[in-house]
């Protein structure tokens, strides 16, 4: 799968890979030692910023195997977590395909992602 340093998370984020339906996901964040960072996956919004009835649902599915991350917050467009000194990892399956840019990835705090 793909791998993503922390200039391509920081700011507008970088766009996604495509997932699979039912497939399981691990994402793993790796942060500076001290302070917490944050994740972000969201979906891509319509031309006036917003999510309607024709956008993807691109963060609902399960997540699982939550080590050194905290905090998840979701809804069927976004999840973020806080991701622990040092880093920590996830399993996300997404119950819909997502797109290959059909949402983004961000993060703060100098965190970089690799999707296994």
């Amino acid at each position: 799968m793909a791998s993503y340093n922390s200039n391509q998370l920081y700011g507008a984020g970088a766009p996604i890979e495509a997932l699979t339906s039912g497939s399981t996901y691990t994402f793993t964040l790796t942060s500076p030692i001290s302070g917490s960072t944050y994740f972000t996956l969201e979906t891509v919004r319509n031309p006036i910023g917003y999510y309607d009835s024709t956008s993807a649902t691109t963060a609902r599915g399960t997540f699982g195997s939550l080590t050194n991350v905290t905090g998840l917050v979701s809804s069927s467009y976004i999840f973020s977590v806080v991701v622990q000194p040092g880093g920590g990892s996830f399993t996300f399956t997404p119950a819909a395909n997502v797109a290959a840019s059909g949402s983004f990835l961000r993060g703060t705090g100098g965190i970089s992602l690799t999707i296994s």
